[in-house]
């Protein structure tokens, strides 16, 4: 896939690993100018992790980028661990790498999962975001979760036969219990062939024409454990959200500017709530991109989060 459009490769100016609550590992990158306007990337998932692709939306002239690996997720360890992961956790979690790297105030960048993260912190700790770029919202509801576990079969029937029919036919009536016993079992030789499962199933719907390479990146066994696993650990606890969900909180963000960016045949995350999310938000400007699905790699969807990050510029 042609990705002109993004800046070149670029090698992070520092890596290194925070330890973290419940010994958990959390590994970090700083990648740009070290002098520049802090930016902090926030993988989706839950458990995705982030690769070396993503510092190429980023100006490596004018931000500083911190990226990092999730709780259990990427290069942090223990990969797939979901003891003391929560959302909570993360919020914190972010707070202390912000203190650790000494930064004031950061603009945040996260897609899907990342997006929800991004809404958490920045409703827990408002006077640390200069700004937030969204993409692909997902906002942990019920009915988002239900639609990602059986509702995409309506558009990619195929696929969700095959994340189905992984399992016997006597526990596909509850395929949320019956992955997580799975994913959650010691045996590689158990948990491997379901976190594959899961993961492809993911991949195989989140562009809007098929991409093999989309798919191949999911079933890798270190995004596919860590995503599956603790995708489903969440997903069993209501992303660990409070109880009036992220969209009774939103009056908190009521001034800080957003960007949120969202393809139009997104079928990961439907742009319902992204909609909801610019109606609950009147300093964010809504872009649906109408040729595009859920990926942050489709062109449309490329372009519209650098535009965004070029007009974030003003920010700082």
């Amino acid at each position: 896939m042609p990705r002109g459009d993004l800046y070149p490769d670029i090698a992070p100016f520092e890596t290194g690993y925070l330890p973290l609550s419940g010994g958990h590992r959390m590994y970090f990158e700083q990648v740009g100018n070290p002098s520049g306007h802090p930016v902090l990337f926030l993988h989706g998932g839950p458990g995705a992790g982030a690769g070396a692709v993503h510092r190429r939306f980023f100006d490596p002239h004018f931000w500083r980028v911190v990226i990092f690996d999730q709780r259990g997720a990427g290069r942090s360890v223990p990969l797939g661990g979901i003891e003391d992961n929560t959302t909570p956790h993360l919020v914190a979690d972010i707070e202390q790498l912000r203190v650790h790297l000494g930064i004031n105030r950061w603009l945040l960048f996260g897609g899907s999962w990342g997006s929800t993260l991004a809404l958490a912190y920045a409703q827990s700790h408002p006077e640390r975001v200069m700004g937030a770029i969204l993409r692909g919202i997902f906002l942990g509801r019920a009915q988002e979760v239900d639609w990602f576990l059986h509702g995409m079969a309506r558009v990619f029937p195929e696929a969700h036969a095959a994340f189905a029919g992984f399992l016997p036919a006597h526990e596909q009536a509850d395929l949320l219990t019956h992955y997580f016993q799975r994913l959650t079992n010691p045996d590689p030789a158990i948990h491997g062939p379901a976190a594959r499962a899961w993961s492809v199933y993911e991949g195989s719907c989140s562009t809007l024409l098929p991409s093999f390479e989309a798919v191949s990146a999911f079933a890798q066994d270190r995004t596919a454990i860590g995503l599956a696993r603790i995708e489903a650990h969440y997903f069993r606890h209501g992303l660990f959200l409070p109880e009036a969900g992220l969209l009774g909180h939103m009056h908190k963000l009521r001034h800080i500017p957003g960007e949120i960016i969202q393809g139009r045949y997104d079928m990961i995350c439907p742009a319902q709530s992204a909609f909801e999310l610019a109606q609950s938000w009147p300093a964010a400007r809504l872009t649906m991109v109408p040729d595009a699905g859920h990926s942050a790699l489709e062109p449309g969807i490329r372009l519209a989060l650098v535009a965004a990050l070029e007009r974030a510029k003003a920010l700082g």
